[in-house]
């Protein structure tokens, strides 16, 4: 962090001015406040308790990738620290400025470039806000498929640094998935392109390096990414079970059928009796599963009448196309007060993800260590995200009145995350599934990844020598060490 009284401070702020305009160089008070907090509990509750947020010396807006690239070398000639910043909504500490330095706020790239209708692919700079990108290409006719919660107030970049996904990602897959091709900035300022497309011979994939590097391994400018034909039907279908276990042998016996489902819920019976109540009002104990698949009419419709017909190999209620169409309908309302938890509350999301064979002994490791060590903490999950081999677990704990001192609420949201993330890897999960790894988690790094994350580190320092790229962050070192 460079002193504001310190001469230098000016120095770097004229350097960074006449690359970006006096303009787009920030070191207002309320500039810098709203680069120091996302989504993260812990800066909210140290904010909210009156305490004072690390909080960058600049916020710059470049414009073009070539800024980025100067920037950079600015950065590097000084040593100061770059954090990338696109909408703020992480929930991780990813984008937190602990060390001062440049915030690099990405909105003025905002593009979209290319819609190629042949290839089916649209090409964007990463400063764009998701859902600005899915309006620009349904006007063209098709969709990206990518319907996150937080589409109104995130952008491409961040959801390709931390691995990010959307509600349709059963069958149009996550961020790295839609992924083709990337410009990349490196932490020298060198501009390089991945290859052309996500499938080759060509050697080791470049592009799966810097997606999920969250900012510490450069910084990505543009993106190629796949679009859809907007699908002529799409239907829901909803079914009541006695256990989440006979929920989740129905849920995967879908996905092991090689059936296409674009969307799969399944919710425990404590977040049915919560959640599923407040927001669709079934008043039902059980757990909530909930279906749906896309395309021509015709497919739809008998892909549906399998699904439906596996559900009813068990002891079940079938809520019918009515309550599942309710859940599309309102399904972001799950993740937005007044459904969602909010302060004064603490709230954790314990996502991860497993195979089918681990997911429920995943499930029960997390959700007893908080019970039997936490007895003031509520623990609630559904399983969102499935794959052919396995699905993510959304798994949430709630405080409903943490420690008023912010010392003692964070030592306490800190040791709920260390037991249950450690019992999920214990059990065959890994600490993040999509919202990424940031400050929050990154101390588990290392025992997630053991010998192999010395890798990860190798290749760290060789692109990035002076550390300057978010340190701190995903269990890096932190600047200066």
């Amino acid at each position: 962090m460079i002193s504001a009284n310190n001469y230098l401070y000016e120095m770097v702020r004229s350097e960074l001015s006449w690359v970006v305009g006096e303009a787009h160089v920030q070191t207002g008070e309320s500039d810098k406040l709203g680069h120091s907090i996302d989504y993260y509990w812990v800066p909210e509750v140290w904010h909210d308790r009156g305490q004072k947020l690390p909080a960058p010396d600049f916020v710059v807006y470049p414009a073009s990738t070539k800024e980025v690239s100067e920037i950079l070398k600015i950065a590097n000639t000084h040593n100061i620290p770059v954090i990338p910043w696109g909408g703020g909504s992480g929930s991780q500490g990813g984008a937190l400025p602990i060390y001062g330095g440049i915030a690099m706020d990405m909105k003025r790239m905002n593009k979209v470039l290319n819609i190629d209708p042949i290839s089916m692919t649209a090409t964007a700079e990463t400063g764009i806000n998701t859902q600005h990108l899915e309006w620009a290409i349904e006007k063209a006719g098709y969709s990206t498929m990518h319907f996150p919660a937080s589409i109104a107030c995130a952008t491409l970049g961040g959801f390709i640094a931390n691995r990010g996904t959307g509600v349709l990602s059963t069958k149009y897959g996550k961020i790295e998935d839609m992924v083709m091709t990337m410009e990349v900035v490196t932490p020298t300022g060198e501009i390089i392109n991945t290859l052309p497309v996500p499938r080759h011979a060509s050697g080791p994939d470049l592009a799966q390096l810097f997606l999920g590097s969250e900012g510490t391994l450069g910084v990505v400018t543009k993106a190629t990414i796949k679009i859809h034909p907007i699908p002529e039907s799409r239907k829901f279908h909803a079914f009541l079970f006695k256990t989440m276990h006979e929920a989740m042998v129905a849920g995967s016996k879908i996905m092991t059928s090689r059936l296409r489902p674009c969307v799969i819920r399944l919710y425990d019976e404590p977040e049915t009796a919560k959640l599923i109540k407040r927001v669709l009002g079934i008043d039902k104990k059980g757990a909530y599963l909930v279906f749906g698949f896309d395309g021509p009419t015709k497919t739809v419709d008998l892909e549906l009448e399998q699904a439906c017909a596996i559900c009813r190999e068990k002891e079940h209620e079938d809520l019918g196309t009515e309550m599942g169409q309710a859940w599309w309908d309102h399904r972001y309302k799950f993740f937005y007060p007044p459904y969602m938890f909010h302060l004064p509350q603490a709230f954790g999301t314990l996502d991860t993800v497993a195979t089918f064979a681990n997911i429920e002994k995943v499930y029960w490791a997390m959700k007893n260590t908080v019970r039997e060590n936490f007895p003031q903490a509520t623990f609630i999950g559904h399983f969102s995200h499935w794959y052919e081999w396995g699905c993510m677990l959304y798994a949430r704990f709630i405080i409903e009145s943490p420690p008023k001192d912010p010392r003692e609420a964070i030592a306490l949201y800190n040791k709920i995350w260390d037991m249950a993330i450690r019992a999920a890897i214990k059990e065959g999960g890994v600490i993040n599934e999509h919202h990424g790894v940031g400050l929050k988690l990154g101390r588990i790094m290392k025992e997630l990844y053991g010998p192999a994350f010395k890798v990860l580190e190798d290749i760290k320092k060789v692109l990035d020598p002076n550390n300057i790229m978010n340190p701190g962050k995903m269990g890096f070192r932190t600047k200066g060490i």
